[in-house]
């Protein structure tokens, strides 16, 4: 039982925000490419290998985090009694999980079509270079948004099979989306970060973040509104994107308080809500 709480720990199970921040663009590539007309069964099958996909991967991707960040996050007061930065997990016993995840992650990739299957295959450098970039580049949320977001080019594919400009402009916006938030989330650790020497477009952009903030949420709507006009979806859609600009500009930008943690995390949590909002807005679009 002791190393079942360890492996929940390390895996971050008991905080959903991770893996619903990679399972929203998945679940948005596929609601904009499906045609509702026509069965509903396959729609709900890939809803759900996409969400046990996002948990793995999400999963795995926190332990190869905290291996290759252990001696960093020994010196960060919120990070510091991760299992593996405090020694309860070895390292070899962290890699272990990890491998057993990304094979079920594999089990849950070979049910799509070709095509989706070497392209998520190619991303995987991405997803397990991330952690490094923090170390020698100021934009590794930069990254994060890239890897993050790759899922909503999967979702696509997994119903047309090919690509197409319509999922690489929703995929560029999306990008912007992570970079706003995860730049938001990093303002809990800049004072850490900037002693042992990390970097982030938090430090990069502390001394006006709301303005690099405004410009970032403002791509990704420009993206949205955009992908709603060249798939010629329903007034239903851009009503939900009123909510979801709503909730962007106000009730993320405009209550943040930078300097409180609290209320950085708070805010960064709430994306999950603007997610399912986008969700809910391509369903009624299609309809």
């Amino acid at each position: 039982m002791n190393q079942l709480k360890l492996f929940i720990e390390l895996t971050r199970l008991k905080r959903p925000i991770g893996y619903m921040l990679l399972f929203w663009p998945c679940a948005w590539g596929l609601t904009l490419a499906y045609d509702f007309s026509k069965n509903l069964d396959i729609y709900l099958f890939y809803l759900i290998l996409f969400f046990l996909g996002s948990v793995l991967m999400r999963s795995a991707g926190c332990i190869i985090n905290d291996i290759l960040d252990r001696k960093f996050d020994k010196k960060v007061f919120r990070t510091k009694d991760r299992p593996i930065a405090s020694g309860k997990i070895s390292v070899i016993i962290g890699l272990f999980y990890a491998g057993i995840l990304c094979f079920l992650a594999l089990i849950v990739l070979i049910n799509f079509n070709l095509f989706t299957i070497l392209i998520a295959l190619a991303s995987m450098p991405l997803a397990f270079t991330y952690p490094l970039m923090k170390r020698y580049t100021y934009w590794p949320q930069l990254f994060l948004g890239v890897t993050f977001n790759y899922g909503l080019i999967l979702g696509w594919t997994s119903i047309n099979g090919e690509i197409s400009l319509i999922p690489i402009i929703f995929y560029l916006g999306a990008i912007f989306w992570t970079l706003g938030y995860d730049t938001i989330y990093g303002f809990q650790d800049i004072k850490d970060d900037e002693i042992i020497g990390l970097k982030s477009t938090s430090i990069k952009f502390k001394s006006n973040p709301h303005m690099f903030l405004r410009f970032c949420y403002l791509i990704f709507s420009l993206s949205l509104i955009i992908i709603g006009y060249l798939m010629e979806l329903n007034k239903f859609y851009f009503i939900v994107l009123l909510l979801v600009f709503f909730q962007m500009f106000y009730l993320q930008l405009k209550k943040l308080k930078m300097n409180i943690p609290s209320s950085c995390l708070n805010t960064f949590k709430s994306n999950n809500i603007l997610g399912l909002l986008i969700f809910v807005s391509l369903i009624l679009g299609n309809y």
